[in-house]
């Protein structure tokens, strides 16, 4: 063989060679992007442990068109099951727990002590003032809302006090309501608030057109209420719920002379308006009876509707003055299945997970 030719074949097999290598780079280099692109776009996982209840089925309703987001969900006839609940519960992404307090913390036992991964989002009261668990409430702090981004247990705030303590706890933390205040707080729901039982009731021809309960004055709320308002000191509570299905009216009455000295209504409405400003589900309403009427806000003229948000995740804030008399009266609207339930829990599930805390809602 010619030295030339023998060359020539030498150099067209490396050539072949380094084709082949680079063939061989280029699949490996685009199955890592692919795996890469994969793992960033991957649906998370969601168990809703209760998805049949009234909570369960709206946290559903607003999960069930996300493309980012996948609902996995047993069976019906294991979903009491508890190997089934265990295996589902360490499988999610995150969890929301629509449980009756017992059951929830049933389910938190579940997680595997090697689970550092999965949320838990828990939408009864048997965590909400339990220093281990991030209360789920996002507006009232920018660390408050950084603390639940980290946090893989959350407490979702009771359809009250979410109100109460809208209305309260930037007051108190602007020094115009002072810790150990003794407040009231009266409130109206939709009947929805009490699962299926009130339901039923409601739903049927013989109940009350209304009814105020609680006259134990050792509501299941009052803990939250008086930790997370930053009062520390329980609030005199009077609820009562009415023949209409969802939405929720929650007022706090209160003098001037509880307040800060020289402070007013205008002060309580200033200081709300600015904390809320950028908020995306909480607005402050304008200012007084007067402002309220203008905006065409008062049912016939009068009535401050509870159901006017049903169905939303929003929270409006009312401050009714009335400087003659040195009387205020605080007003929180809100529908109780949505900020005040389910809505609330799929914007912290939101916020956990890295989404837009206003997807699906």
């Amino acid at each position: 063989m010619r030295a030339s030719t023998a060359i020539a074949i030498i150099s067209i097999s490396l050539s072949t060679i380094k084709s082949s290598h680079s063939f061989a780079f280029s699949k490996i280099n685009n199955n890592k992007a692919a795996t890469s692109s994969t793992a960033i776009f991957a649906k998370k996982k969601v168990f809703i442990d209760g998805e049949a209840g009234t909570t369960g089925l709206q946290v559903r309703e607003r999960l069930g068109d996300r493309e980012d987001i996948e609902i996995i969900s047993p069976p019906s006839e294991l979903r009491k099951d508890e190997e089934t609940r265990k295996k589902f519960i360490n499988e999610a992404d995150a969890v929301i727990l629509c449980l009756p307090d017992a059951a929830s913390i049933e389910a938190v036992s579940f997680v595997d002590e090697d689970n550092e991964r999965t949320v838990l989002i828990d939408a009864s009261t048997a965590f909400r003032v339990d220093e281990d668990w991030t209360y789920g409430f996002p507006e009232l702090s920018t660390e408050q809302r950084e603390a639940l981004t980290k946090s893989r247990r959350i407490s979702n705030p009771g359809c009250y006090p979410t109100g109460f303590i809208a209305l309260t706890r930037l007051l108190v933390d602007a020094g115009i309501i002072e810790p150990g205040t003794p407040l009231t707080c009266n409130a109206i729901s939709g009947y929805t608030g009490g699962g299926k039982g009130l339901m039923g009731v409601y739903e049927g021809e013989d109940h009350e057109p209304w009814g105020a309960y609680g006259f134990s004055l050792q509501h299941k709320h009052i803990p939250e209420m008086a930790k997370y308002s930053g009062l520390g000191k329980n609030p005199i509570f009077q609820p009562a719920v009415a023949s209409f299905d969802q939405g929720m009216v929650v007022s706090v009455p209160l003098h001037y002379e509880w307040l800060k000295a020289g402070k007013t209504g205008k002060d309580m409405h200033d200081a709300l308006s600015a904390h809320y400003a950028n908020s995306k589900f909480v607005e402050v309403m304008p200012l007084g009876e007067s402002g309220v009427k203008e905006s065409d806000l008062l049912e016939r003229g009068a009535f401050l509707r509870p159901d006017t948000l049903k169905n939303t995740n929003k929270l409006q804030l009312f401050v009714f003055d009335n400087d003659d008399a040195g009387q205020v009266v605080l007003c929180a609207r809100l529908d109780n299945l949505g900020k005040g339930a389910s809505g609330a829990a799929v914007q912290n599930l939101n916020i956990a997970l890295g989404f837009d805390e206003g997807e699906g809602l």
